[in-house]
């Protein structure tokens, strides 16, 4: 692979009338200053997404080109790797809302990403869809409504993920089963009378099968951050890809950026496990007949390419009795989940209420 120069980010931009930060407008492709109002076109690469030939990367991370050193704070609570610029509002982790200490600062190597999905919410959108599902949520404590009044709870990450393709071939053997149905005889009780009577009941013919499956495994979407608690719960961590964009720093302005902390060897090793799953499905595809019986599968990926993605999601972290609960919405969908807690005392005095109108009911009907 040959060497270029060393990507640098820059992920701070200053607006060119007043010198204040601009920040990325959400759904555009555009960076504005929120105070003079100025505009600036973001005007990412033309070109595709480059995907990075995987086995140099393995054998000597760091030495090639596509990296570069980033200021990174790492929260001491959950272990989040962050970078956040010199004048972001909130000095505090997104996941647990822990105070970061900006003197903890230090430069760490990381692959540059490769392709970025622009948030298509801005943080008003995605607080409101919070405030709406907060409203509904039975049982819940006052303190949480009231903490859902706050903007600035709600904070836009670009979380870190790794994409693999591959060609893949496969060689299996296995067993194509194909339904039949057969009557049977059955005794059952009428009218205190013992009677036979037939039902059909399925069987299942087995032939044995063997092959070879082949076919291009296309961006096998891995995580690559994982923190004590506050993980990205799968309901929202559904993305659509085809909307990536090629990697240009102007997106992340005014954004935490996560650094991953799974590597990549074992994002590569999971990657490999779905690969299995896909080699599977393709083989009892291949197969056919009504079920199948996979008994051995030699798989082998080729051509192996990866990237390093950053995708958009909204977070609000809220403490409550002691514990962290982590709302998330997905910052191109709108898709919100979430852990959330139950006011004990709602809970008590609406039984008690309960308990007060059986007793009345009671009273009334003696």
């Amino acid at each position: 692979m040959q060497t270029e120069p060393q990507q640098k980010s820059e992920l701070k931009k200053s607006c060119v009338n007043c010198g204040a930060e601009l920040v990325y407008a959400p759904g555009t492709t555009e960076l504005q200053c929120e105070y003079c109002h100025y505009t600036q076109e973001i005007n990412p690469s033309e070109n595709t997404f480059e995907e990075l030939e995987l086995k140099p990367y393995l054998e000597a991370l760091g030495t090639h080109s596509h990296t570069e050193a980033i200021t990174m704070l790492q929260c001491k609570n959950c272990g989040a790797n962050q970078h956040i610029e010199e004048n972001y509002k909130s000095l505090h982790c997104v996941y647990c809302s822990t105070p970061l200490v900006i003197d903890d600062a230090k430069k760490e190597e990381w692959i540059l990403p490769g392709a970025v999905l622009p948030f298509q919410l801005n943080q008003n959108k995605a607080h409101q869809i919070f405030q709406k599902w907060v409203s509904g949520l039975w049982w819940a404590p006052n303190k949480l409504k009231k903490a859902s009044l706050d903007p600035q709870n709600t904070k836009g990450l670009y979380a870190p993920y790794w994409t693999f393709d591959a060609q893949l071939s496969a060689n299996y053997t296995g067993q194509r089963g194909d339904y039949y149905y057969v009557s049977v005889p059955y005794t059952t009780t009428v009218n205190g009378k013992t009677v036979t009577r037939m039902r059909r009941e399925r069987r299942t013919r087995w032939t044995p099968a063997a092959g070879t499956v082949s076919g291009f495994v296309d961006d096998t979407l891995v995580k690559a951050s994982q923190q004590k608690s506050g993980r990205i719960p799968k309901k929202i961590a559904q993305w659509n890809l085809k909307e990536l964009q090629p990697f240009d720093s102007g997106f992340l302005a005014g954004f935490v950026t996560e650094k991953y902390t799974i590597p990549l060897k074992e994002g590569h090793l999971e990657s490999t496990e779905e690969a299995k799953k896909i080699a599977d499905r393709w083989a009892r595809r291949d197969i056919g007949g009504d079920t199948q019986r996979v008994s051995s599968l030699d798989m082998t990926l080729s051509e192996e390419t990866f990237k390093h993605i950053l995708l958009p999601v909204y977070i609000s972290a809220y403490q409550y009795n002691g514990k962290r609960y982590n709302f998330f919405v997905n910052g191109q969908t709108g898709t919100i989940s979430g852990q959330r807690p139950y006011s004990f005392w709602k809970i008590f005095l609406f039984i008690l209420l309960i308990i007060a109108i059986i007793a009345v009911i009671v009273v009334i009907a003696n």
